[in-house]
């Protein structure tokens, strides 16, 4: 008896089904099906940001406003018990140190270039990781800490180093890891005079160097552009918007013929309008005008009839077909519709709702960039400081556990917003209240705001309303 099914054989795997039998698929390595691709696929989502149409930048200016905004800031949170410390001497030393490192992200000692604070870099940063698909952070010594950005381009395997052990740009070991970056002096596209040669230096992997991408397989070594999975929509949604805007603007021309009577000696054209138009005497068409221009009046020669063009734009189809789109795309990113347009006009709880599922995402985001790229620059901050003596931490380095303990801290970036404010605030003191959620939280979440700062600023101002008071 021969058996027709197994498993999948006749399902998603199949090769005999009608509506299967024509799709051809094939999977390869993560270099073969990413890193062969990574240039072209930032090539294209550069240019969907820069111009390629309104969603693709929306999506991505979604994704770095609301994640971190202007950059996340630091709030230390350490364990006082852990640490040997009381209330009071941790809660001074995270001022403290909250207070040091605030000074040095707000400078522009922060950046190698001298130029950027690390706000600046982080959202620098992000959008690099967003529009090119990943971007590479060093950790420099020179003399004290600072951050240099790489951008994708000058990660590149050199023309003499033509290796399988080195996957565009990134060296590996015998297991298939990552163990140093080849570096390109300079962008490789640049076409500026007085560049200099191309050269490349090699970077060994450390914790100094920070390779920030998202990771779609195993073995995966170059990043994604966020905008991979939607290119194509997007591109042929910038051709018909295009297309409809240009036949609105024709459609919205009006222009009017003229036919003159044949001359004389059987030229066409008049010669008075022929000689005022410097069109000379001619017996064709040459030199009169035929473009369409706003409001033109046009001057054709006799025999020939005028007709008009009536293409039926504005298109009553078009909000529908752009909206039914712009579901799919913003399905695909995580980002719905609404926040794509900017456009609320559904009823509050489906607002809400589609706020809330956006910022999962805009969560997701921020937690993995705090992770990946501000903790550990906190955590060489924090080290070059305790080095220095500028804070005092005896544990320090007992072992790694304690020195994670004196780093532990959060993130914090722009609140979500409320589409109503008093609903969201009696939400929040209803949490503290039935102890399901913290103050610092809570005000985390609806005022982008650190709860310790805001209850010495309330302290501070309670103590002044007696002698204001007075003064009235």
């Amino acid at each position: 008896m021969q058996i027709t099914n197994s498993g999948y054989s006749e399902h998603g795997a199949s090769r005999r089904k009608t509506s299967l039998i024509k799709w051809h698929s094939s999977s390869k390595s993560p270099h073969e099906d990413i890193s062969e691709n990574s240039a072209l696929l930032r090539e294209r989502s550069r240019d969907l940001y820069m111009g390629g149409g309104p969603l693709g930048r929306g999506a991505i200016d979604r994704i770095a406003l609301n994640a971190i905004g202007r950059g996340l800031k630091l709030n230390v949170r350490i364990d006082p018990a852990l640490l040997n410390m009381s209330e009071q001497q941790a809660s001074a030393w995270s001022a403290r140190t909250e207070a040091l490192f605030d000074y040095w992200a707000s400078s522009r000692n922060a950046h190698s270039g001298r130029e950027l604070s690390f706000y600046d870099l982080q959202c620098l940063a992000l959008k690099s990781i967003l529009i090119d698909g990943e971007v590479l952070a060093i950790i420099e010594y020179t003399p004290n800490i600072s951050i240099r950005l790489i951008e994708a381009e000058r990660i590149m395997t050199p023309p003499d180093r033509n290796s399988k052990l080195i996957d565009e740009g990134v060296e590996l070991n015998e297991w298939g890891d990552p163990a140093a970056f080849h570096i390109a002096n300079r962008n490789p596209n640049a076409e500026l005079l007085g560049q200099k040669h191309l050269d490349w230096v090699r970077i060994p992997v450390t914790n100094s160097t920070l390779h920030l991408f998202i990771r779609e397989r195993i073995g995966q070594h170059r990043g994604v552009p966020f905008l991979a999975p939607v290119i194509v929509q997007l591109k042929q949604l910038s051709r018909y918007t295009e297309a409809e805007l240009m036949a609105a603007v024709v459609a919205g021309m009006y222009s009017v013929f003229f036919e003159h009577p044949p001359r004389e000696d059987g030229m066409l054209g008049s010669d008075e309008y022929a000689s005022e138009q410097g069109y000379g005497e001619t017996s064709g068409l040459e030199g009169l005008s035929t473009e369409m221009m706003y409001g033109s009046v046009i001057d054709l020669p006799d025999g020939v009839k005028a007709s008009s063009l009536s293409p039926g734009r504005p298109n009553q189809n078009f909000n529908g077909f752009i909206e039914a789109l712009a579901h799919q795309i913003g399905g695909t990113l995580g980002i719905p519709e609404e926040l794509l347009f900017l456009h609320f006009t559904a009823s509050y709880s489906a607002s809400r709702g589609a706020l809330l599922e956006a910022w999962k995402v805009f969560k997701y985001w921020r937690a993995w960039f705090a992770e990946n790229f501000c903790q550990p620059v906190y955590e060489a901050w924090l080290e070059e400081q305790v080095n220095a003596g500028r804070i005092e931490a005896p544990l320090y380095w007992r072992d790694d556990f304690t020195r994670s303990q004196y780093a532990w801290a959060e993130w914090v970036g722009p609140s979500q917003g409320q589409l109503n404010p008093v609903q969201e605030v009696e939400a929040a003191v209803m949490k503290i209240q039935n102890n399901l959620s913290t103050y610092q939280r809570e005000c985390s979440e609806l005022t982008g705001e650190d709860w310790d700062l805001v209850m010495s600023a309330l302290t501070r101002e309670r103590m002044k309303l007696p002698q204001a008071d007075e003064n009235t």
